[in-house]
């Protein structure tokens, strides 16, 4: 390997390592913006799961988060007391619980992105040149181009 690509390598890894940094504070920031710091990773997961996804049992939640379903009904149990989360019987299978987000859940995570967005565009707004944040949209651009599929 020449000294060229070893340059070229350890100034890769340190955009690798920067990004992920970053992208964790950017994530932990936001979080506190939009009031979920109560919750866990795994009720967050959850919640995401069942907006995105629909209706799902215990069970299929707990393959679909790769968790033990006893530990997918702790998760369970704790969302449904904060009434983040409720269940219904299947109309397929009665002996099944379909679980699904609750009108106020709904309407909690509608605020808390709105919460999010409003601070991000105010940071960026306040922080940021108008250059810089044309900087920022081909950075982002980039970003995108990393994450597809």
């Amino acid at each position: 390997m020449s000294a060229e690509e070893t340059q070229e390598d350890l100034r890769i890894a340190a955009l690798a390592q920067g990004i992920r940094g970053v992208s964790g504070k950017l994530k932990r920031r936001l979080r506190e913006q939009g009031g979920v710091g109560d919750l866990t990773p795994s009720q967050i997961a959850v919640l995401l799961r069942l907006e995105k996804d629909g209706p799902a049992t215990t069970s299929e939640l707990a393959r679909a988060e790769a968790m033990r379903p006893q530990s997918m009904g702790t998760v369970i149990v704790a969302l449904e007391s904060a009434g983040l989360v409720h269940g219904a019987p299947d109309p397929t299978d009665g002996r099944k619980t379909l679980l699904s987000l609750t009108d106020a859940c709904r309407q909690w995570a509608s605020e808390g992105r709105a919460a999010r967005q409003d601070w991000l565009a105010r940071t960026i707004r306040a922080r940021l040149s108008s250059q810089e944040q044309d900087q920022l949209a081909t950075a982002l651009t980039l970003l995108q181009r990393l994450v597809e599929d």
